[in-house]
């Protein structure tokens, strides 16, 4: 068979999927987003257990049986438990559900807050009006929900000195108690030590 031929097989399915057939009178579009889950007259079982709209067990049905349930409601037959032995269906508005889902995740990525790394960061000559400045710039971030990487950095022949970096980040963790928790301990990232502050959780 030609690529062409493949393609044009290929788009008619798409198409079929895609029409509206008729229920009760009306039409009703239905599309399964996952391939995986089965509507209607794509539902293979010779027979399945079904549940209604209602949400009572109308007992093991043959598809065409619920089909015509279903379609006399203006609904769809939706396959939710293929791996059951007999299979479980759910006569519902898919499409309804469908919409239903999509809102749902909208409002949970719209209520999502995405948390940010700030990074502050120290030297071992940091004097203290300048440790506080930093010090409330990290308070500041907590309070809004951010990640802070506090750093104190090394320069040269400094690097000899981290007892004194250990101090400035010692002192960090215990000022800092009230509005945040160390999520990583303090360790040495090329010329940096660095300690990682999350906000503290209510």
């Amino acid at each position: 068979m030609s690529l062409a031929s493949k393609r044009v097989i290929e788009i008619t399915a798409l198409i079929l999927l895609r029409l509206p057939f008729a229920l009760c009178g009306k039409f009703q579009e239905v599309q399964a987003i996952d391939k995986n889950i089965r509507v209607n007259h794509r539902i293979r079982a010779k027979e399945i257990r079904v549940i209604d709209d209602n949400n009572e067990q109308l007992g093991v049905l043959t598809p065409p049986q619920a089909m015509k349930i279903a379609e006399e409601r203006g609904l769809d037959l939706v396959e939710v438990a293929p791996t059951a032995n007999p299979p479980v269906c759910r006569i519902m508005d898919y499409g309804k559900y469908l919409y239903q889902q999509n809102k749902k995740e909208h409002e949970a990525r719209k209520h999502q807050k995405n948390i940010t790394v700030k990074e502050v960061k120290f030297r071992p000559n940091t004097d203290e009006h300048d440790y506080e400045f930093k010090k409330n710039h990290i308070i500041r971030f907590l309070t809004q929900g951010d990640k802070v990487k506090a750093a104190v950095f090394f320069r040269g022949r400094e690097i000899v000195h981290q007892s004194i970096g250990r101090k400035i980040i010692d002192r960090l963790i215990e000022e800092l108690a009230e509005v945040g928790a160390v999520e990583a301990r303090p360790k040495m990232e090329g010329p940096n030590l660095i300690a990682i502050f999350a906000p503290k959780k209510a």
